[in-house]
């Protein structure tokens, strides 16, 4: 790079790097609050509340990186025409290809990092919070009741215990309603969580057994001296895990394998969507930074202001994401919507480039068709005098 464009990429690096701490931050602390509930409500510590949190922060990155870029490309251009430096390249002859090289370097790198993301480092992440949450659930004696207080779990589970005694726990009750036409109550006067060849297991003393019969108001009690309880087995997440779309590594949404699987079956539209989503994603930090090329590239004096172009170019960014989100959900539903997934940025990408280096045809073009539009839609009126 020569000095001049090293000049413009630091600039514009900078920014970049600000705008997505900045912007990741905020996002990051509204998704945190969410799992609040990982320390007030299922006991957790502060480490696994951050460990839990962190595993989020790839899809962040993957999301805010080309609009934080698109923000840094709008700033570098307005400072640089700011202190009048764009006039200054412009008038010494500078062409758009030597000003444009240094951001597309920048959006090289962010788009190989936006890549890294979505294709490896995503997938893997969600499917380390799966792991992590189910363990949360699976262990709830351990990480959800509170002594002295009646704790219902989303599966249908009741626990309680009076108070504890070391590693023990004195005065359970346990009620299982997992299944609506079947109730079972385990009473005991005490029991304690043990881990036994990697599973969870609560083993309870001196109790009894209350099973309700199915559809009737039979009830059987059986008493016990000593009864164990697979944990596990009572998680509503219990056996094998079935990782969403979101959740699987490029490799099994290109090869998914079994296709008596669940997911694979019933929600094959949702797999392609995905799959075609982290393939594109690299696209779109260039065809953001192209947008904000194209409207505020161009040197413009202080007279003639950049607003107007700055706006134009943001509804272009949200109406191409917008645009994007409809291909996707049109992917779901058939495979030809694939073909707006990766067409839509590719198509930005090759108008704004026509823009930057063909700029004067491109509105001699568009002034051609806006006069021709005119004497289309103007009406035809007689001249007066005339016979």
């Amino acid at each position: 790079m020569t000095l001049l464009e090293r000049y413009i990429f630091r600039i514009g690096l900078s920014a970049f790097l600000t705008c997505l701490a900045a912007l990741t931050a905020v996002i990051w602390i509204t998704q945190a609050l969410r799992e609040l509930d990982l320390v007030t409500g299922k006991g957790q510590t502060l480490a696994m509340f951050l460990i839990v949190t962190g595993l989020s922060m790839p899809a962040l990155v993957a999301v805010i990186a080309p609009v934080a870029l698109f923000i840094a490309v709008v700033y570098t251009l307005n400072k640089l025409n700011g202190d009048s430096e764009l006039i200054v390249m412009s008038a010494a002859g500078t062409p758009p290809q030597q000003l444009i090289r240094p951001l597309l370097a920048l959006t090289g790198v962010v788009a190989v990092v936006v890549a890294l993301m979505t294709l490896y480092v995503m997938p893997a992440s969600f499917q380390e919070l799966r792991h992590l949450i189910t363990k949360v659930r699976a262990d709830f004696v351990a990480n959800i009741v509170k002594e002295g207080q009646f704790s219902s779990l989303e599966n249908g589970i009741t626990f309680h215990y009076r108070e504890r005694s070391g590693d023990a726990l004195l005065g359970i009750f346990m009620q299982d309603r997992r299944e609506p036409d079947r109730a079972i109550v385990y009473l005991a006067e005490r029991g304690q969580a043990v881990d036994f060849s990697g599973q969870s297991y609560l083993v309870l003393e001196k109790g009894s057994v209350h099973r309700q019969m199915p559809n009737t108001r039979d009830s059987s009690i059986v008493a016990f001296e000593r009864y164990g309880i697979d944990l596990a087995a009572l998680s509503r997440e219990a056996g094998d895990i079935v990782y969403k779309p979101r959740e699987r590594s490029t490799t099994q949404l290109l090869l998914p394998g079994d296709p008596d699987d669940f997911i694979v079956r019933f929600q094959s539209g949702r797999l392609r969507a995905e799959l075609h989503e982290r393939l594109s994603a690299l696209l779109y930090p260039f065809a953001m930074m192209l947008i904000a090329f194209a409207a505020l590239g161009e040197a413009r004096t202080t007279r003639q202001g950049r607003g107007t172009a700055a706006g134009a170019a943001i509804v272009a960014v949200v109406a191409l994401r917008v645009a994007a989100f409809a291909a996707l959900s049109l992917t779901v539903r058939t495979p030809w919507g694939a073909i707006w997934v990766h067409g839509l940025p590719l198509m930005v990408i090759a108008g704004c480039l026509a823009i930057i280096f063909q700029g004067a045809r491109v509105k001699a073009f568009g002034a051609r068709l806006t006069r021709w539009g005119s004497t289309m839609l103007l009406p035809r009126v007689p001249l007066l005098g005339r016979a």
